[in-house]
């Protein structure tokens, strides 16, 4: 549960969510539902959570399926830590 807090608190900073950062949930679909995750939102995303978690993401890991969900954002950054 805590990574997927600090995966959300991230989402929500560099997106500006606000208020909005409280309905976000594991199943909440990101790509095409949160109008401000563009690609180059994502870019901003993936940096941030490089900083927060002290991982190196390769581009060629990153995927439509990587932000499918928040919790599948999570496992994706759990899966990092665990390397």
């Amino acid at each position: 549960m805590q990574n997927f807090e600090a995966v959300r608190d991230v989402l929500s900073d560099v997106l500006s969510l606000g208020d909005r950062k409280d309905f976000l949930e594991k199943d909440s679909i990101l790509l095409g539902n949160i109008p401000e995750l563009d690609s180059m939102a994502v870019v901003g995303v993936i940096a941030a959570l490089e900083k927060r978690f002290g991982i190196t993401v390769d581009a060629g890991e990153i995927s439509a399926k990587t932000f499918q969900t928040l919790g599948g954002l999570t496992q994706f950054i759990e899966q990092k830590l665990a390397e």
